[in-house]
């Protein structure tokens, strides 16, 4: 009950610029607490949780005579994440990277309605003169 009154208790300039400094202080240390950690430097070992496979298409193949490689990657990657796995898994220098997010798409069977599922790829340019062997020939 004192908790209840002491909401609408009237304050002295003090107890309230207090207070004020108190909510500070706090909201400082929620701030420090959110700051993301650094991220790991990507290896060839997990370059698994990076790349799923190469895409394989008419387009990538007209693609590769370019020097630009595509691949299907998890949906959280990211161009730097990409460009170090390639680099420590090909052993070649990654130019750059551009990424598409392919949407999923609805699908119907008579009266059943689903979706195709989508994913994420990759498209890597590599320096003139390398190449990445992904089908053998």
């Amino acid at each position: 009950m004192t908790a209840l009154r002491n909401l609408f208790k009237k304050r002295t300039k003090e107890e309230r610029e207090a207070k004020k400094g108190k909510e500070k202080v706090k909201e400082i240390e929620i701030v420090k607490a959110k700051t993301p950690k650094t991220k790991k430097v990507v290896g060839v070992g997990s370059a698994s949780r990076i790349l799923k496979s190469p895409h394989i298409t008419e387009k990538a193949a007209s693609l590769a005579e370019k020097n630009q490689y595509v691949f299907k990657i998890f949906k959280k990657a990211n161009k730097n994440e990409i460009k170090k796995s390639i680099e420590g898994l090909y052993g070649v220098d990654v130019l750059g990277v551009k990424i598409i997010n392919v949407f999923k798409k609805p699908r119907r069977m008579g009266r059943q309605a689903g979706y195709k599922p989508g994913y994420k790829k990759a498209i890597v340019k590599i320096k003139e003169g390398q190449k990445i062997e992904i089908l053998p020939r």
